[in-house]
């Protein structure tokens, strides 16, 4: 066989054993999510697709439901939490310690209409004011959410529980309540930054005053009964890795102070 055939012969050799080798290795991967990393995951999954070969699957819900999910033997390969409820996994042997790391801190912001009036929330009676003064204000379930709990308590904190009852809209921006503020169908929606950063038809107004603000830290663990673990501790890292950085922040993640994001 001449020389150039043969080495034609064994590149060819070579790429079919590559993608064999590819084919063989690649796992897909289910992550079961909190809404607040959904744009940074359609951002970043398709990046690490092309580099790992491997496939993502995601399921989003709010926590309450995730939690009934696993409970119900849900088979799920990585999940992405607040961290205290990933320590509590933890402690219950549902997902590997060592496989953990942070993606980020995110707090909860003050979304409107594209192109409508901007209120003032520059400190809590500014914030409060304004409450009082919108026709309807939309934001997660108290209970089913930390946002939404956490605007529970503000509302009572605030004194304004009562005065807002028959015009808080509980709506998750997992299952349309964003759409709703984008839409005009409510003046004023309260989410965690990241949940809002990439819906178009939004302006978003700030985040809540520091005062009354939550600043929600996430992250990521692989579970103990994945069949796919060294699959899965790869996208837990390449998640949270310091060049994605950027993707993080502009989907409205920040550093979570006095811990190792990286």
């Amino acid at each position: 066989m001449p020389m150039i055939g043969f080495m034609r012969l064994m590149a060819l050799a070579t790429a079919v054993a590559m993608v064999t080798t590819m084919s063989v290795s690649a796992a897909e991967i289910h992550v079961m999510s909190g809404g607040a990393p959904k744009e940074v995951f359609a951002l970043l999954a398709p990046k690490f697709e092309q580099q790992t070969g491997n496939k993502v699957k995601f399921t989003y819900a709010v926590i309450t439901e995730l939690r009934e999910k696993l409970g119900a033997g849900a088979t799920v390969d990585v999940l992405v939490l607040p961290t205290p409820v990933l320590d509590s996994l933890a402690k219950d042997g549902k997902v590997r310690a060592d496989s953990r790391a942070i993606f980020g801190t995110v707090g909860i912001s003050v979304v409107v209409k594209e192109g409508a009036p901007r209120p003032d929330i520059s400190s809590k009676e500014k914030f409060r004011d304004a409450m009082l003064a919108a026709r309807s204000v939309v934001h997660a379930t108290p209970g089913k959410t930390p946002s939404g709990t956490h605007m529970g308590k503000v509302m009572e904190q605030l004194g304004i529980a009562d005065a807002m009852a028959k015009k808080v809209i509980f709506k998750p921006a997992l299952d349309g309540g964003a759409q709703l503020v984008a839409t005009g169908q409510a003046e004023i929606g309260i989410y965690p930054a990241s949940e809002v950063a990439g819906v178009k038809g939004l302006t978003v107004v700030g985040p809540l005053p520091a005062d009354i603000n939550l600043e929600i830290v996430y992250g990521a663990a692989a579970t103990t009964d994945s069949t796919a673990p060294n699959a899965t501790s790869a996208f837990v890292k390449f998640m949270a890795a310091s060049e994605n950085r950027p993707v993080r922040k502009e989907s409205g993640f920040k550093p979570p102070t006095n811990l190792n994001a990286d």
